[in-house]
């Protein structure tokens, strides 16, 4: 009897503990909430008088420890210390508000601009949830600066009498940036300089900077060019010591090296690069070894004979990751001794070279294959439009070496394209530089049969590298696994793929595929329709955005784009770290060794990854910057474009000739209220019912160009609204507009994409056309 007694009451412990449970679960799941005592008592388990008693109980008790407070009569919430807390890293907007990302959290949490407490972006932060809505979205206090980002600044420098203000360049710091004049007397008004921060006090309007480096005069090329790097903590120059060990390699080739390496001195071998090119880190060799099969040699520079494991010229290549491309300068991943002479495959020179060398016939069967070091002689240097001369005239140095080549690389490529490979073919611009660096013309790359030639066997090297390296013959004849790095790209995401499906139909296109090779095959199609119409390049970039992102890693998913099962990258170890790791592996695995550590593999596959990332931001930033430039000698001039996207703020217009993008703000439309309409994505006149959407031709004029922030703004010529701005005027001063419900407003973020697609939050406010432009070299 006694037992049982002890029992109900455990029993009743229990319920109570899980009633208190309960209620702190409903306190903290809708902090912003006020709760009655009715309502408490009714959601734990039951409004009866005993709940209600058990409930007070519950109450007063958590009053007591400071987790509840009373609001009003019978009316109870979360104390501000008991809110749910997250740490997370802080990401600025240009209007100073923040959006606090927390690993694990579906939705960022939004941060007024009053409640960040002097937090920054990047800053690692602690905030307080004070409010969540019904559609997911969190609002909160930053109530802790967990850790400094010491992510420095690039700005120019504003001096007076007594004090220094930098305006940063980036939109992610919406606010100057104090230098002490007393402590940097040196600066310049006007200078560019680099900036870090170490001190913000509470009530203070601007933070306190330190001086990392003075760039150079605004506006001047190499200032500008020096500005982006830093910006993306790129460096423009190498160590002392680095460049020291350079020079005090050896580049002689012995006779005994030579010995040791299969010999290509004497078989027929030429590169093909851009003719700016000054490294050549690919050459190609061909001779005929029998009726219809050919020998192709793919000869890459041997990095990782000079580039040794751990010398301080490998960490700092580890460091870079890869060779960043800006618009007017190349900054290489190794010192120049070795990308432009040592490890360059130059005309005329005996070479050292890590060569795939491939026994093929006619029909493209790949009758033998051989992976090792060897030692070429490169008898010419082509650039791609000599190599295309010679393709289309049949005429030239090599013409029947050129030619089989190119016939046997289109075989390829179809064979490719036939087993499922996304055809993205967009158009690079490029920019005519004056010898200041000033653009004075745009053009656009054309990829032709002699590119195509390269690209094909250079993917064939990758792909059968990939493969030897990731398997092994055990003794019975099984293929075992083995640790790589492979270059992988996953299949498209249905959730963007859907959307992507949704956008197109704005054009009239119907995109039937949902998963498979058949979106593949689907997108091919549809890429062939819009060749040359006005809506080309957003659905291509929509395309793009639809697909995963290639990325390096030792776990093997294939590369979807390309349709290979195995891919890697070999051939361009002078400028991707990635390289110089394969020809590592491919050596210690032709040497009988075991499988790698896949653990520290992996660590530097996602090293070079956020690498590789923030080399084409940089990259992005440098054309942005140059598209500017250009049409700051074009202002008040017009042009013809069509709309290439619509935001609730504007309308971003590509214009025909150029390609380059800019916006036209709402506001500043004379002669109507435009209003953008999600559901049907496109602007529509208040009074006039103009409507405006994507791919709709318009004339604009080059209204503002601003250097600094690498923004274009255009003024739409309306010819429908000629004579209405009175009119229109006097109804704007009259009606509201109409925004008290709108995204910003509300606290969740602007886009310019399509309902649905994740907008790029850096860019708040502006456009960024340059991500568009693609390059080869980052498949």
């Amino acid at each position: 009897m006694t037992k049982k007694n002890k029992t109900t009451r455990s029993t009743g412990g229990a319920k109570r503990d899980d009633r208190a449970a309960m209620i702190l679960s409903l306190f903290r799941e809708s902090p912003n909430n006020k709760f009655s005592l009715k309502h408490l008592a009714s959601a734990s388990g039951g409004a009866t008088k005993e709940g209600r008693r058990e409930t007070l109980a519950i109450l007063d008790r958590l009053f007591e420890e400071g987790i509840v407070e009373e609001c009003s009569r019978e009316k109870y919430r979360l104390t501000q210390q008991h809110l749910p807390h997250y740490e997370g890293i802080a990401d600025m907007t240009s209007k100073g508000s923040i959006y606090v990302r927390v690993e694990g959290l579906e939705n960022d949490i939004f941060v007024d601009q009053r409640n960040t407490s002097n937090a920054l972006n990047g800053d690692k932060v602690e905030v307080a949830v004070v409010m969540k809505e019904r559609s997911g979205q969190m609002k909160g206090e930053i109530v802790r600066i967990v850790e400094r980002c010491r992510k420095p600044y690039v700005g120019v420098a504003e001096v007076g009498a007594h004090q220094i203000f930098v305006r940063p360049d980036s939109r992610r710091m919406p606010m100057d940036i104090y230098l002490p004049k007393s402590q940097y007397p040196e600066v310049k008004d006007r200078e560019k300089v680099v900036v870090r921060i170490v001190d913000w006090t509470p009530g203070s309007k601007s933070p306190v900077g330190e001086l990392v480096e003075v760039l150079g005069m605004a506006g001047e090329n190499d200032t500008e060019m020096h500005s982006i790097l830093a910006e993306y903590e790129l460096p423009y120059r190498f160590e002392k010591e680095v460049e020291e060990a350079a020079e005090h390699l050896d580049g002689k080739i012995t006779q005994k090296e030579i010995d040791s390496r299969r010999n290509f001195i004497d078989v027929p071998t030429f590169t093909v690069d851009p003719a700016d090119a000054k490294d050549f880190d690919d050459a190609l060799s061909v001779r005929k070894v029998g009726d219809g099969v050919w020998e192709i040699g793919v000869h890459i520079a041997d990095v990782s004979y000079y580039v040794r494991p751990h010398s301080i010229i490998d960490d700092e290549a580890l460091s870079r990751g890869t060779s960043v491309y800006l618009v007017d300068r190349t900054v290489p991943m190794l010192p120049e001794r070795l990308c432009n002479e040592l490890c360059s495959l130059r005309p005329h020179e005996n070479s050292l070279s890590f060569s795939a060398v491939f026994t093929i016939n006619e029909n493209l069967d790949i009758l033998d294959e051989w992976f090792g070091r060897t030692v070429i002689h490169s008898d010419r240097r082509f650039t791609y439009a000599e190599a295309q001369e010679i393709i289309e005239t049949g005429k030239g140095d090599y013409a029947e070496e050129i030619l089989t080549l190119n016939r046997l690389a289109q075989g390829l490529r179809a064979q490719r394209f036939k087993n499922g490979a996304v055809s993205f073919e967009r158009e690079e611009m490029k920019f005519k530089l004056d010898e200041s660096g000033h653009p004075v013309g745009v053009y656009f790359k054309v990829q032709q049969e002699a590119n195509q030639m390269i690209e094909e066997f250079m993917l064939l090297a990758n792909r059968r590298v990939a493969d030897f390296c990731g398997h092994r013959m055990s003794d019975h004849g099984r293929r075992v696994k083995r640790t790589m790095v492979y270059r992988v790209h996953d299949t498209p995401d249905e959730e963007k793929l859907e959307r992507f499906r949704q956008f197109i139909l704005r054009f009239g296109h119907i995109f039937k595929a949902t998963k498979g090779r058949a979106v593949t095959k689907e997108m091919n199609k549809l890429f062939k329709q819009i060749k040359g119409s006005t809506e080309e390049n957003a659905v291509t970039t929509m395309a793009v955005r639809s697909m995963a992102k290639a990325f390096y890693t030792t776990d093997n998913i294939g590369h979807y784009g390309l349709a290979f099962s195995d891919y890697t990258h070999f051939t361009s170890p002078i400028r991707r770290y990635p390289d110089v790791m394969v020809h590592r592996i491919l050596a210690h695995y032709l040497s009988g060794g075991k499988s790698v550590d896949k653990e520290s593999l992996e660590g530097l596959c996602q090293h070079s990854s956020d690498r590789e990332v923030v080399a084409a931001e940089a990259e992005r930033a440098s054309i942005k910057y140059k598209m500017v430039e250009f049409m700051n000698d074009h202002l008040g001039e017009e042009f013809d474009g069509h709309v290439s996207g619509l935001t609730e703020w504007g309308v971003y217009v590509e214009l025909e000739e150029t390609h380059i993008e800019g916006m036209s703000f709402l506001r500043d439309i004379a002669g109507d209220f435009f209003e953008f309409n999600p559901e049907q994505y496109e602007m529509v006149g208040r009074s006039s019912g103009l409507r405006l959407t994507l791919g709709d031709p318009v004339r604009v004029r080059v209204k503002n160009a601003d250097l600094q922030k690498r923004q274009l703004d255009f003024e739409l010529l309306l010819p429908q609204l000629q004579g209405r701005e009175g009119e229109e005027g006097k109804r704007r001063r009259f009606t509201p507009r109409a925004s008290k419900n709108s995204r910003k407003e509300r606290g969740e973020r602007p886009s310019r994409a399509p309902k649905g697609e994740k907008p790029q939050r850096e860019n708040e406010g502006r456009g960024d056309k340059s991500k568009r432009s693609s390059r080869k070299r980052r498949r």
